[in-house]
């Protein structure tokens, strides 16, 4: 890539990344184009669709998530890392519009690394005795979709509301508050298919 179409490529994805972390990714691509200081040809020529610029500014995300669940694994006591995992991934999704959206869609998650992931994460906590031990990770998923709602209805006039949900929720998935659920979880397709045709 010519040095110039590499620093296009550059300006459009910070712009997009603003953007997006601001408004959601409905931004018109026009806007990101002008943000960016190039024509809407240019961003077209270097993202064919917006799914690809979606893609591209948002690749960085999985490896934070990825070194959130490293962190999670490595703290002793492994109630507090499942909590730290999900609190980290709910302020990734708290400070970026475009991001909590793609999670809301399920289209943030590698489902094949992210449930090798969680879960160890959720099977070390279910092992300590902290955690429920019929919690499997379609609640979970849902725990963290219910989340993004949340910000999506406080980002402007309330940021922080969504962590006192998160805490009512994660009281209910200790095992000292289990009493017995009256359905079974969903499985781990029926949980993709409700997270939308982008997983």
């Amino acid at each position: 890539m010519r040095k110039d179409a590499a620093q296009n490529r550059e300006r459009l994805l910070r712009a997009a990344r603003r953007l997006f972390a601001d408004h959601g990714l409905d931004v018109p691509l026009e806007e990101i184009a002008r943000s960016a200081g190039v024509s809407i040809g240019t961003l077209y020529n270097r993202f064919p669709t917006r799914g690809a610029l979606v893609d591209a500014a948002f690749a960085d995300r999985m490896a934070i998530v990825d070194g959130l669940a490293e962190q999670a694994l490595a703290i002793d006591d492994a109630w507090e890392g499942f909590v730290a995992f999900l609190t980290g991934v709910c302020e990734l999704q708290a400070v970026d519009l475009g991001y909590n959206e793609l999670a809301a869609r399920g289209a943030a998650v590698d489902w094949e690394r992210g449930y090798g992931l969680m879960s160890g994460i959720l099977e070390r906590a279910q092992r300590s005795g902290e955690l429920r031990d019929d919690i499997t990770l379609a609640d979970v998923a849902f725990v963290a979709r219910g989340v993004t709602a949340i910000i999506k209805a406080t980002y402007r006039v309330a940021p922080g509301a969504w962590r006192r949900h998160l805490a009512l929720a994660l009281d209910g998935l200790r095992a000292v508050a289990a009493r017995p659920l009256p359905v079974p979880p969903l499985s781990a397709e029926q949980t993709r298919a409700t997270m939308g045709e982008d997983c």
